[in-house]
């Protein structure tokens, strides 16, 4: 096997849940492979570079092994290297992500039954 599917392979080493998730996630532009945006059925090849955007963060990778089957999470980490820029980077966000939860006033009690339908409303759900 020289060549997957990205959204499979992107599945496959689990930076999604689904397929169906990575495919889209290519659809929007989150998936750069060799500085080019793709498509899902773009093929991903040992030693490409991809820049992955999820909800996790932002991933830096180096392909390093080709897989169409989702396996143990060990083995989805075997599939790919990533750069000590990208996990420094994710790590700050994250630093800062918790640091700004000190700041944020917590409501002095739950929602009502009418807070409820008004957050539901706003979101734009029923």
């Amino acid at each position: 096997m020289d060549a997957v599917r990205i959204d499979k392979w992107l599945w496959a080493a689990r930076f999604f849940k689904t397929r169906a998730l990575a495919s889209r996630a290519c659809d929007l532009g989150r998936i750069v492979s060799n500085g080019l945006r793709t498509k899902p059925a773009h093929e991903v090849h040992a030693g490409d570079r991809l820049l992955v955007e999820n909800d996790a963060g932002r991933f830096e990778i180096e392909v390093l092994a080709l897989s169409h089957v989702r396996g143990p999470a060990p083995v989805a980490q075997a599939l790919y290297r990533e750069t000590e820029a990208s996990r420094e980077a994710r790590l700050r966000a994250a630093e800062e992500r918790k640091a700004m939860q000190q700041f944020v006033p917590l409501p002095a009690q739950r929602p009502s039954k009418r807070d409820r339908r008004r957050i539901i409303q706003f979101r734009g759900r029923a």
